[in-house]
């Protein structure tokens, strides 16, 4: 079983376009993975019908007990993050700006402030029409952990692909740098760098192969929106090639994809892009035969 994750250096560099469409080469037993928990957006394209759906605890969550607490104003006092009030004669707790350090609960004289686990977002297990089987997440509005998600999903999409005998599972992972990307790039065999053919494309692409050299993994590249302009183009080409990426695929700028995209189709499905993005997934999946 061969995992392969699909990252960028930024957003709206087309690597959802690109994995969207590399998934419809996927087997029924393959499984793919929609890793960008904070932004999901692969089943805009794919329409996953969900099989089943799991809470996501990450972190405590803390709560004055009314009946218990004295209306002291030591923890109103005392938090940094001004996140107790005093509401109808009562101290309560603003869970949005809680940064749940627990200092309140320390403190409290009387042991009034208890601690819950805290729901912090969803986990997916889908079907898509395609006859494949789809693991995605989606982390709550200004929620933190989403490395953890994405280490949570991704256990759960491998014990899948075991019992099914997958030879693929395929991550569309988050962009940037940070711990989601870290995550999604850990454990994988194979990474494919979407960039985009623009100045922040080039700069954004350069910190992210920065980080992926820090792993035994191979590395391929795939260029967007080629042609463009030939002069950034040769810089990403030649960013590529210092880095001993190994190119697998172009997709020229046309004006005909987003008209695509909005009628959520896949570019696969266009036979213009078919064997483009068929060679390239012959290419990341020839060790997984």
């Amino acid at each position: 079983m061969k995992e392969i994750v699909v990252v960028s250096g930024k957003g709206g560099a087309g690597k959802s376009t690109v994995t969207a469409a590399l998934s419809y080469f996927l087997d029924k037993n393959d499984v793919l993975i929609d890793a960008d928990v904070d932004a999901p957006n692969m089943k805009i394209l794919l329409e996953p019908k969900t099989i089943k759906k799991e809470d996501f605890y990450s972190g405590k969550e803390f709560r004055i007990e009314t009946e218990v607490c004295t209306n002291c104003g030591k923890c109103y006092e005392e938090c940094a993050f001004n996140a107790i009030d005093f509401l109808d004669s009562c101290y309560v707790i603003d869970q949005i700006s809680c940064e749940s350090c627990g200092l309140c609960q320390f403190i409290c004289p009387v042991n009034a402030v208890s601690d819950f686990p805290k729901l912090t977002g969803k986990k997916f297990l889908s079907y898509i029409k395609y006859g494949f089987q789809m693991v995605h997440a989606s982390l709550n509005p200004a929620e933190e952990n989403s490395g953890k998600l994405v280490t949570d999903i991704k256990k759960m999409a491998k014990t899948i692909a075991e019992e099914q005998e997958a030879k693929i599972i395929l991550i569309d992972g988050p962009p940037g740098i940070g711990c989601s990307a870290i995550s999604a790039i850990s454990g994988s065999d194979t990474v494919l760098l979407v960039v985009e053919s623009s100045i922040s494309g080039l700069h954004d692409m350069e910190r992210l192969i920065e980080l992926v050299k820090k792993f035994n993994i191979q590395k391929k590249g795939f260029i967007n929106k080629f042609g463009v302009n030939p002069e950034i183009d040769e810089k990403v080409i030649h960013m590529f090639e210092k880095n001993d990426v190994d190119i697998i695929g172009y997709l020229n700028f046309s004006e005909k994809i987003p008209e695509l995209l909005k009628k959520r189709q896949i570019l696969t499905e266009d036979k213009f892009y078919y064997k483009n993005f068929e060679n390239v997934f012959l290419k990341l999946a020839e060790e997984a035969k």
